[in-house]
Order: C-alpha cells, then structure tokens, then sequence
C-alpha cells in the first residue's frame, strides 16, 4: 500500500485564542495533516511577507496544500476585504496546481466559536457587552476559562464534533437572509466578511481534517 502524503497547512492567527486552538488541531490531527504556524500573530500581510522573503514558508510554497487564516470578523475591517483578497488570489498561485486559502472567521470574537462546542445560539455580537456575555457564558461550561489557555482550549476543543454541526447551523440559518451559497467560495465569503451577521466558517476547515481520518 502507498503512502499517504499528508497535507501541509499553514495557519496565520490573529489572538491568544485563536493560536491555542490551532495548537491543538496541529497536536489532535498530527496523524494525518502537517500544521504549521508563525510564532507572531498576524493575517493576509503577515502571510504574503512570510512566503515572499522567509526560505522556510517560501521554499515549501510548492508543496503547500492549504493556507488558513484564523480571526473575528468586525464592522472596521470590512473595508480591508479588497485588500486581503488580492493577496489571497496571490497565495493561491504560490503553486502551480494553486493552494486552497480557508477563511476561519467569526463574527466578532472567538469566544462565540468556543461557545458553539456547547450552545446552538446566534446572537448579536457587537459591542463590548456583547463579548463580555459570550465569556461568561463559555465559563458557565469552563469554568477556569480564559483568552488563551491552552489547558482550557482543549477541553473545549474535545466537543468539536458539536461544535462542526452547530457551525454548519450557523450559515443554513444566514440562506433566508440571503447568504449567496452554502459553499465556501469567494463570493459567500467576501458576503460574511462585510456583513453584521452572526456566524461561523471555522467547522469547515475541521470538518477537512476529521474526513483524513476517515
């Protein structure tokens, strides 16, 4: 039997929360995909300098099969979205069979995504307050919950299989509002990156991994 490759990903990550919880997809699915990731947090920029003068991401870009970038999703940055995805159509072609970009967004901070391996809820993020409510309601689970901990990040990240089906519940709930497609194309993604909804994209990029297990 033929060796299976194993994909090689590199995540770029906004916060705290967000680099954890890479950590423990690169340690949860280290049998089947190569996860790699910056020390520094940072996103579309951050990536288009990595593989243009680091020999450690630009030397592999031809073997490169995916490139992720984590964050939350804010009213201030949706005038950024021309920006990143020119850089986007730039990393794609890093390789000539051209490497997948994911988008693990989430509506206004990560806590609601860590609040989605518990609740089915969407409700409107926005200000402080808001994510403030998301916090406490993630603590009501994980109690010794904070932005960041590793410790706490996995056990959160344990119940990602129901985190993946209320993520999917997520957009299924955005269609009536017109959400343009259920699959992960530029055109739904530049529509969840601009708008004010409640979401989440990240299940699918976990989703990848749990079918190379299969």
């Amino acid at each position: 039997m033929a060796r299976r490759i194993k994909p090689l990903i590199f995540v770029f990550w906004e916060g705290e929360s967000e680099q954890s919880y890479t950590k423990y997809l690169k340690a949860a699915f280290e049998d089947v995909a190569v996860i790699r990731f910056p020390s520094n947090s940072g996103l579309f920029l951050e990536a288009k300098n990595m593989f243009k003068n680091n020999p450690k991401y630009r030397n592999n870009a031809e073997v490169t099969d995916e490139i992720w970038f984590f964050f939350d999703t804010e009213l201030k940055k949706v005038a950024h979205w021309e920006r990143n995805y020119k850089i986007i159509k730039e990393l794609r072609k890093l390789r000539k069979s051209q490497i997948k970009v994911r988008l693990l967004m989430t509506t206004a901070c990560m806590k609601y995504w860590v609040l989605l391996h518990y609740e089915r809820t969407a409700p409107a993020i926005a200000s402080p307050a808001d994510k403030e409510r998301m916090k406490d309601r993630v603590k009501r689970h994980v109690p010794l919950y904070e932005k960041g901990d590793f410790g706490a990040t996995c056990e959160i990240a344990k119940n990602y299989e129901t985190a993946i089906e209320n993520g999917k519940w997520t957009l299924i709930s955005l269609v009536d509002d017109g959400l343009p497609t259920l699959e992960d194309t530029d055109n739904r993604n530049r529509w969840l990156y601009q708008g004010t909804h409640t979401f989440t994209t990240v299940h699918e990029a976990i989703e990848f991994l749990v079918k190379l297990k299969e």
